[in-house]
């Protein structure tokens, strides 16, 4: 296979794991709503649970199921901290009203 055409269909995963990515965030944002305290934010109950999710998964899929727990920790990092930025701006919102 050419390298361009790698590359093309590459370009295409990345254009679906930036619409999956965009999608998540959005439930993220909505999840911080439904949050109590900062401890719901960082669920580390939750995190282990999605993280043995998708070891399953990615075996299954015949990815190296140690490189999926690494990405996903990543995934889930960033959007925790995002998550707990906007818990935080919410609930001083409800603060001040």
């Amino acid at each position: 296979m050419k390298i361009e055409i790698i590359r093309d269909e590459i370009d295409r995963i990345d254009s679906d794991i930036i619409e999956l990515l965009s999608k998540r965030s959005s439930l993220v944002s909505e999840a911080g709503k439904t949050k109590n305290s900062s401890h719901g934010v960082r669920d580390r109950d939750r995190v282990d649970k999605v993280i043995r999710k998708i070891k399953v998964k990615a075996e299954k899929a015949g990815l190296d199921p140690n490189l999926a727990e690494n990405i996903y920790r990543n995934i889930i990092n960033c959007f925790i901290q995002k998550e707990m930025m906007e818990f935080m701006d919410y609930k001083h919102e409800l603060q001040d009203i």
